[in-house]
């Protein structure tokens, strides 16, 4: 039997309430599972103790017997300091694609040329000054 430790949602419409199940993979998720093994509620602010409660023998008992915790549930236990942090794959989905990031080049050689252009007339403007003042004094 393939055990998993997982939550199982409970709650009402729009404000959720998990328990934290030790239950067959193969069961639905919010049905029929072995053994309560503690409750998380993320509505509480995250300092708060009561937002997760985990009952650790229980755990432990069942991360001996084989029980694969699902993603969610290994970060609760990872916070806990049962299990040891993993790497996990941080996907690069807020870098642009390279089409947007091509664009974005060309702008800013746009904008770095069109600086340039504003500079130049007016480092030439001062050195022409003096030739006018000279012309004026005359």
């Amino acid at each position: 039997m393939a055990m998993k430790i997982r939550l199982a949602r409970g709650g009402s419409k729009k404000r959720p309430f998990y328990r934290v199940v030790a239950a067959d993979s193969r069961m639905a998720r919010d049905g029929r599972f072995i053994e309560k093994l503690g409750t998380y509620n993320p509505l509480l602010p995250k300092d708060s103790e009561e937002r997760v409660k985990l009952d650790m023998e229980r755990v432990q008992y069942w991360l001996g017997e084989g029980a694969q915790p699902t993603d969610r549930v290994s970060r609760f236990l990872e916070a806990a300091g049962v299990l040891e942090k993993k790497e996990r794959a941080n996907m690069k989905k807020a870098v642009p694609g390279k089409k947007a990031q091509e664009r974005a080049e060309e702008k800013a050689a746009k904008a770095a040329a069109a600086e340039e252009a504003a500079n130049a007339p007016a480092e030439e403007a001062p050195a022409e000054a003096p030739a006018e003042e000279a012309a004026a004094e005359e």
